[in-house]
Formats: C-alpha cells, structure tokens, sequence
C-alpha cells in the first residue's frame, strides 16, 4: 500500500495538468477563494482535509481548474465527522457554471467523502456558447448538452 503526505501531492507530474496547492486544512480553517465574503463562515464545522488544487491543459487552450479534497482520516479512524467512508462524490456544474462548488464540496466532504469540482475551463458568466471563451471549452460544453 503506497501513503504519501498531502504536502507531497504537489510534486506530483502529471500529463497536461500542473498541481498548483497541496495543502492539510484545519478543521473550520477553510475560507473560499473570495475570502468568505458571503456572511458567516459556512465551512467552520469542516473536519480537518486535505486539500489539492490542479489547472489541467489538455490541449493549448484550455484553462481548466479543479479541486479535490480528501478527509484527513482513512474509514474507522480519528475524529467523528473527518473519517473517510471509502467513497468518492464529484460535485457541481450544472448547466453553465463555471465555478468550482465549494458548498456541494463542503457537504461532501461532512458526509465523508472525497470529493472533488471543476471550473470546466471558463469562468462563470462568460457565454461559452456566444463564443466568448476558447475553442476547447466551447467543444466540451457542446458534448455535455
């Protein structure tokens, strides 16, 4: 069996994908990228994860970010509400998005599950079917529907 530490996932290569966090959070530590702005802090009762961030570059255009967050415990270990239940939720994207979801993660993760989301390579509110956004996400979008 292979365990690595969270810190070490960013050295990870990967094909076309560039890991740009790598990260154990605290339990309630996590504040969203717009730094909780939204009111109260929705994530204070988050067990302690890990967290990984990844931009993937299929091909020379694309921009697609992602997240994945991994409870800190393996199944019938540490604290309740942190211990993993041996599954995996993705989460988030429903129709034209473009957001990683970090309430549907956070929701996941109480549950115990990995879980992971992704921006699909645009961010939210461009028109990706006005052709405001690059080739290869206009191409995804348009297998997805």
């Amino acid at each position: 069996m292979f365990a690595a530490t969270c810190e070490s996932l960013a050295a990870t290569a990967l094909k076309d994908a560039t890991v740009t966090r790598a990260e154990v959070v605290g339990p309630g530590r996590f504040l969203p990228p717009d730094g909780g702005r939204r009111g109260a802090n929705a994530y204070k009762d988050l067990p302690e994860f890990c967290r990984v961030a990844a931009t993937l570059t299929p091909s020379s255009d694309s921009d697609i970010k992602i997240e994945v967050w991994l409870p800190a415990s393996a199944q019938g270990s540490g604290a309740a509400g942190s211990r993993w239940n041996g599954k995996f939720q993705a989460v988030g994207n429903g129709g034209w998005a473009g957001v990683i979801s970090y309430p549907a993660m956070a929701e996941a993760l109480r549950a115990g599950y990995a879980t992971a989301s992704t921006d699909t390579g645009h961010v939210g509110g461009e028109d990706v079917r006005a052709g405001t956004s690059r080739e290869a996400c206009r191409l995804l979008m348009a297998l997805r529907t």
